[in-house]
């Protein structure tokens, strides 16, 4: 079982950046490709970025934030981060952090096994 705590959310300007965290608890959480995703009102939640299990060599990003936004994994605090830069208006939505046991979900929300409960990011034009 992993419990999955986001934070880091607010109200920024268009522009700005913004860091989520999100911690894990468990002692095998560098076993777990890990995955960002968000949802805005009315819509569907969508994949953002996400990370391999291990040291993270490996990352993938939608190619609506490619270039804007970086996770990265920090093992030894058990935390994944995004940090998300030059920030939209059209990013505002809840963020979500997911863990991948299998390491193969990448995008597939399906493929995620564990869920925080979300931080909203509300980007202000």
């Amino acid at each position: 079982q992993v419990r999955l705590v986001e934070s880091g959310g607010g109200l920024v300007q268009a522009g700005d950046s913004l860091r989520l965290s999100c911690a894990a608890s468990g002692r095998t959480f560098s076993s777990y490709a890990m995955g960002w995703f968000r949802q805005a009102p009315g819509k569907e939640r969508e994949f953002v970025a996400a990370i391999s299990w291990g040291g993270g060599s490996t990352t993938y990003y939608a190619d609506s934030v490619k270039g804007r936004f970086t996770i990265s994994r920090d093992n030894a605090k058990n935390t994944v981060y995004l940090l998300m830069n030059s920030l939209k208006p059209e990013d505002t939505a809840v963020y979500y952090c997911a863990a991948d046991s299998t390491a193969q979900a990448m995008g597939d929300l399906y493929g995620y096994d564990y869920w925080g409960q979300g931080t909203q990011v509300t980007v202000s034009s």
